[in-house]
């Protein structure tokens, strides 16, 4: 555990969009800064993610100086977004949870991601993530926001365990669809140097100077099916999970993530398993 360390980071500046890999990112207290302060929204205000719409993996969202965007998908011209002002906000419906966002100013926005999926659509913006939306309290402490996240504010994969899962996934039925890559899991940070599944364990770690809670594990869904480079559907890795990682009716890889501290991680850091 000692040559642990952080092997990449991963922001996406709008939910269920490809995401980036900056080499450093600043961790905020609701997450790394610019991961998930967009999302689309349906006419009923229900977030938009690649559940219902896989071709939002071949969608990239490039983040902007002061947090705009410029988008890109295939058959569209690139779309730039400014950070809409202060305005009357809508609700966006984020699995249950209720919250106030900011819709696009620009009719553009909208119009050009409608466009790409075929269906009416409005990209909407979190405009204050210090108090728009608190952590599940089942399993924050108080004061805990997040973005548009799915629950919590990062998300953390191990590369070994991702090995692990691929060398069960290659001894089943769909050996073929294997190996995965780690990008079907979008995580935020990716830690390099451990065991497999060493994740379980952690409570409390430290990425470089910046040290985080560990919540609970991430239970997951169709979205890791999803080939993010064809936006074609699988039966792995849930097929594999569902056989060794199942627990309570959820399937588990990775672990959610509450910032414990301000700062900047960057790509090589120490990761420290405090507790």
């Amino acid at each position: 555990m000692a040559h642990a360390y952080l092997h990449s980071i991963h922001v996406h500046p709008v939910k269920a969009f490809r995401s980036l890999s900056p080499r450093e990112a600043v961790v905020e207290p609701w997450g790394l800064a610019g991961d998930r302060r967009w999302v689309l929204i349906d006419d009923g205000g229900k977030v938009v993610t690649q559940r219902r719409q896989p071709r939002l993996a071949l969608a990239a969202a490039e983040l902007l100086p002061g947090g705009g965007l410029r988008l890109s998908a295939p058959g569209m011209e690139p779309l730039t977004v400014r950070v809409p002002q202060p305005a009357d906000t809508v609700v966006a419906d984020v699995f249950g949870d209720k919250v106030e966002a900011v819709p696009a100013e620009d009719a553009a926005a909208h119009a050009w991601c409608s466009a790409y999926l075929g269906a009416a659509v409005r990209l909407v913006h979190m405009d204050d993530p210090a108090v728009r939306r608190p952590v599940d309290p089942e399993y924050a402490l108080p004061g805990e926001t997040v973005s548009f996240a799915d629950g919590y504010p990062l998300l953390v994969t191990t590369t070994a365990s991702l090995d692990a899962l691929n060398a069960l996934i290659a001894q089943g039925e769909h050996a073929q669809e294997g190996p995965l890559p780690m990008n079907r899991f979008r995580p935020n940070v990716v830690v390099a140097g451990t065991a497999a599944w060493a994740e379980d364990d952690w409570s409390r770690i430290a990425v470089g100077e910046v040290s985080f809670r560990v919540a609970k594990a991430c239970g997951r869904c169709v979205v890791t099916t999803t080939d993010q480079t064809t936006a074609e559907r699988g039966r792995e890795p849930l097929h594999t999970l569902g056989r060794h990682r199942r627990l309570g009716g959820r399937l588990l890889f990775g672990q959610n993530l509450v910032p414990l501290s301000r700062g900047t991680i960057r790509v090589g850091d120490p990761v420290r398993i405090l507790e």
